[in-house]
């Protein structure tokens, strides 16, 4: 097994596109080329080498100052929302563990592109993805949080690794139902 981390403007190999297409887009009969995001280039992208193949995926972006995580998807029609708590008319809440988000959010990070091929479930790739995505967004962007928008099946994964829930259940189009989660990365520090 051998982890490979791309910073941002680093070259992408087309296996890693193909993989992303296998997990994530073909299942939902999107066309090839959807499995593009924008951002890949200016993201910390990462991946698990197994047996000559690349076998998980994932992805973080730095957040911009004036964006709140909405994304309209265009090659695989689909939109998901805003996080709520980077939007500029936030009304502090709570997650589903009861703690308060906010106010200290940004940096904050993406999470996108996360998956892994079916015969490589279970084996703890996608763990050391997450993992690397969150700590390289610590180093280069000094990333505070991370947001993401989960499959209600990948919940339980995101969970386990230490990311909470917060708001209600939504409809992804052409995907389906999801959460939105999020992690604090200052307790983590402390």
């Amino acid at each position: 097994m051998k982890l490979v981390t791309k910073f941002p403007g680093e070259h992408l190999p087309e296996a890693y596109y193909d993989t992303r297409y296998e997990i994530l887009r073909r299942p939902l009969g999107a066309p090839k080329g959807s499995e593009h995001l924008p951002k890949d280039l200016e993201a910390i992208n990462v991946w698990v080498e197994s047996d000559s193949v690349i076998s998980a995926v994932g992805r973080a972006h730095l957040l911009e100052p004036n964006e709140d995580g909405s994304v309209i998807d265009v090659k695989a029609n689909s939109k998901c929302p805003a996080f709520g708590p980077l939007s500029t008319n936030y009304t502090p809440s709570s997650d589903d563990n009861g703690v308060n988000i906010g106010p200290e959010l940004r940096p904050a990070i993406q999470v996108r592109g996360m998956g892994t091929l079916e015969t490589h479930r279970g084996l703890g790739f996608a763990s050391k993805v997450l993992g690397e995505c969150e700590t390289q967004s610590q180093h280069l962007w000094n990333a505070k949080t991370g947001w993401l928008q989960a499959r209600l099946s990948a919940i339980p994964f995101y969970t386990a690794n230490g990311w909470t829930c917060f708001g209600p259940e939504y409809n992804v189009p052409n995907v389906g139902p999801h959460r939105s989660m999020w992690k604090n990365f200052n307790t983590l520090k402390e």
